[in-house]
């Protein structure tokens, strides 16, 4: 490393990481509290724990899974370390480890954001409080990320945000797909249903890919054409093939910019991934197994970022 410290590149990386979570985990309940209760068969806030893995975890604590416990699990809930309360809280933290690097704008909305959600009670998050809670979450992550945008500096710091916010954004995506493939709709009876287009009318707004499908698509909603979407089309910004190659990219321009040594296999892996989903086509997935494909992506980030851990950032 040159000018930025491991301490500091490890810091950033995550940061982006966090808040882009937050922003998806805002996302996916406020879609589920707007759409779920059109699906009568199942409850559809146990989908929200399938899609990140948590159910042990929710069940160890929780007698049942009522709506209201779920969206206290995953927004205020000070021990579940993938709440947004915790997430926001641990960019604070890393935001704290990097304050000679962001601008007074970005330290400030970022205190701000973590203020306002300690303040908020169980109570402003019933019913169709949801909705504003959520809203309230993804602009605070948007401005976030304007502020990112317009403030931080165009060195090693950048890359590094860059490359955790993208391999944080195709990781959400898979599971987005994979919660709705592997496991909300099973039976092919479904398939092609007013329940089974609902459901994936909800993964496309939570991967705010909605009005942009539309502009593809314009006639009909299947799953076949959404998965595509989600994970293969470039031009969509949250997209897998967009996001992995966004992140090889950056990773490639940062090794070769700072002439960084130590980072081949992670260099390696990005490139392999990126080149896998560059050459994916839907219809082999499918064919093949979806569940798997996304399965096989989602080892393949957390081997990058082990990687990535591994040459750049402070062992401990």
């Amino acid at each position: 490393m040159h000018n930025l410290l491991s301490r500091q590149a490890e810091a950033i990386f995550w940061m982006a990481r966090q808040i882009e979570r937050c922003n998806n985990v805002a996302r996916v309940l406020d879609v589920t509290a707007s759409f779920g209760r059109e699906d009568d068969s199942a409850n559809p806030w146990s989908a929200v724990l399938a899609l990140y893995s948590d159910e042990a975890v929710f069940d160890a604590r929780y007698a049942e899974r009522r709506a209201e416990d779920i969206v206290y699990f995953y927004t205020l809930d000070r021990e579940n370390p993938n709440s947004i309360i915790n997430n926001v809280g641990f960019a604070r933290e890393n935001a704290r480890a990097l304050r000679p690097l962001l601008s007074t704008e970005m330290w400030t909305q970022l205190n701000v954001f973590n203020s306002t959600l300690l303040q908020t009670k169980r109570s402003q998050l019933r019913d169709e409080k949801v909705s504003d809670f959520c809203a309230e979450v993804k602009r605070n992550c948007q401005t976030h990320g304007g502020l990112v945008a317009e403030t931080l500096f165009r060195d090693e710091e950048w890359y590094f945000y860059g490359i955790g916010l993208n391999l944080e954004r195709a990781d959400q995506t898979t599971r987005l797909v994979d919660v709705k493939y592997h496991i909300l709709l099973p039976s092919n009876a479904k398939v092609g249903s007013q329940v089974d287009v609902s459901q994936w009318n909800a993964v496309l707004r939570s991967a705010a890919g909605f009005q942009a499908y539309r502009r593809v698509y314009h006639r009909g909603l299947t799953g076949e054409k959404v998965a595509a979407f989600l994970l293969l089309d470039q031009r969509l910004p949250r997209s897998v093939r967009s996001t992995t190659n966004r992140a090889c990219k950056l990773l490639e321009k940062l090794i070769e910019r700072y002439q960084l040594s130590g980072a081949d296999q992670a260099l390696k892996q990005a490139q392999s991934l990126a080149e896998q989903t560059e050459k994916a086509r839907i219809d082999a997935i499918i064919a093949n197994g979806m569940h798997e494909w996304i399965d096989d992506i989602q080892c393949d980030i957390i081997q990058i970022t082990a990687s990535i851990a591994d040459a750049f950032f402070l062992k401990t």
